[in-house]
């Protein structure tokens, strides 16, 4: 079973595990979640270094390396990407990159619609939806998206599990607008797991579906402040 070293750097948090074997036979050989100030790059190695040696676990025998593509916050997700790639190609191994939404959805265990709620700051969420079959497979039934709470409660018309940081914020809000078609996921479920990361990535290993090292990117959706401001005329008149 592949060995696989997850870095999920999307939210608020930085989680990391080491696993082995994919979703219907995957091991859990550790798994940490860090949250409060601190320099996440810093925090991810150190973290990797402790998970590695507590499971007597050395690079040889790491199969890959995964990551969470977003979206979610674009600083996390730049040191999150570029943490993997260097850890992929220090080790000589494949980099495995999978949607933070479908890791919502995949580890809500949910069967039936499920929808994945990510903060997106502005007062916006980032949202997909899935079809679950209740053992971690999902199938996603619309391209992720990004939209103001009030505008995506307006697209659901049917009873839907929300699952995700962004899902947990606005509950009140989705509960008033949606009534009995809203339900909140439990709390354990709506953090991003690197432990499923590392599960559908290793499935990813065995289909040979690595990222090509050079061209891989985050999911942003979005684009950022930055871009925004380079785009926008100067005096904000319209040229």
């Amino acid at each position: 079973m592949p060995c696989i070293v997850s870095l999920d750097t999307a939210t608020s948090c930085c989680a990391i595990a080491l696993t082995s074997g994919g979703v219907s036979t995957g091991r859990v050989l550790g798994s940490l979640t860090l949250c409060g100030p601190g320099g996440c790059s810093r925090r991810l190695l150190d973290g990797i270094d402790y998970l590695m040696r507590d499971a007597g676990v050395g690079w040889p025998e790491v199969d890959g390396i995964a990551v969470s593509l977003g979206p979610g916050s674009f600083t996390g997700l730049r040191i999150g990407m570029a943490t993997a790639k260097g850890l992929a190609v220090a080790a000589g191994t494949g980099l495995y990159g999978v949607s933070t939404l479908d890791l919502l959805a995949a580890g809500s265990l949910s069967a039936g619609l499920i929808c994945s709620v990510v903060d997106a700051r502005k007062k916006q969420v980032y949202t997909a939806l899935y079809h679950g079959d209740g053992a971690g497979s999902v199938s996603r039934l619309t391209e992720p998206q990004v939209l103001s709470p009030v505008e995506f409660a307006a697209t659901i018309d049917r009873p839907v599990l929300m699952v995700g940081d962004g899902a947990v914020l606005y509950a009140e809000l989705f509960a008033e607008r949606l009534g009995g078609l809203f339900c909140l996921a439990p709390a354990p479920v709506n953090q991003v797991s690197a432990v499923w990361l590392g599960f559908l990535a290793a499935d990813l290993w065995r289909r040979g579906e690595a990222l090509d090292l050079a061209a891989s990117s985050p999911l942003y959706i979005r684009r950022s402040d930055a871009e925004l401001n380079l785009k926008a005329p100067a005096g904000g008149k319209k040229g």
